[in-house]
């Protein structure tokens, strides 16, 4: 579950990660394929370079879909590439097999750090892990949950 979230994530990198095909823990994604933002409302700031989508934002990507109450974007001037991106209000990550839930998510692109917070739950079949907090190194994958974790392993039938 922790690399799919990292998906997401990496769909957001640079345009050089966008040339090829990802391949994390079983789910595969096509970073081409067209990413689609459905929300209430969208609000654009150009003079501070950030675009935010409020009231039910949706936004999906080949199996990966996100919700939130409101997701914001903030783009680097310089690059024109996205900076950060964060979503609030009972965030969401689904897939065909796992899911994750969150009160916020704030990914930093220039120190590639995704961080969940709030009543994290990941949960991948009949397992089950939570904690306060969880933060993922999306270039390695490697994960650190804080604040009582607790987890449920299901073994094999």
């Amino acid at each position: 579950m922790i690399r799919s979230i990292a998906l997401f994530a990496l769909l957001l990198a640079s345009p050089v990660m966008a040339q090829t095909n990802i391949d994390l823990g079983g789910i595969t994604t096509n970073p081409n394929a067209p990413v689609e933002v459905a929300a209430d409302s969208l609000s654009v700031d150009q003079d501070s370079g950030t675009a935010v989508f409020e009231g039910n934002v949706l936004i999906g990507q080949g199996d990966l879909r996100i919700g939130a109450a409101r997701a914001q974007v903030v783009y680097d001037g310089a690059t024109g590439g996205i900076a950060s991106f964060a979503a609030s209000g009972g965030v969401t990550f689904t897939t065909a097999t796992e899911a994750a839930e969150a009160q916020n998510a704030n990914y930093d692109l220039t120190n590639g750090k995704l961080v969940l917070s709030g009543e994290v739950l990941l949960t991948q079949g009949p397992s089950a892990l939570s904690a306060d907090r969880m933060t993922i190194d999306v270039e390695t994958g490697n994960a650190q949950m804080e604040g009582r974790v607790r987890t449920v392993f299901q073994q094999g039938n």
